[in-house]
């Protein structure tokens, strides 16, 4: 069995511990960026579909509406 000692230990270490310091890095800035992409024309398909139904002589006040 071949061993490293401790040094290559503490290397290998602090390579993971870089590794998934950056790995939850890139998915906080993932998550950040890429949410709005999609938030944003959702809410522009909402407010179409709402126009919409507002145009055909929908009542947007009714008690089955979203009203947030």
């Amino acid at each position: 069995m071949e061993t490293h000692g401790p040094l290559g230990t503490l290397w290998v270490s602090f390579g993971l511990i870089a590794f998934y310091l950056a790995l939850i890095w890139l998915n906080s800035l993932l998550g950040m960026f890429l949410t709005p992409l999609f938030i944003v024309p959702g809410t522009w398909l909402l407010d179409w579909l709402k126009k919409r139904k507002t145009a055909r002589g929908g009542s947007p006040t009714n008690e089955n509406s979203y009203q947030g």
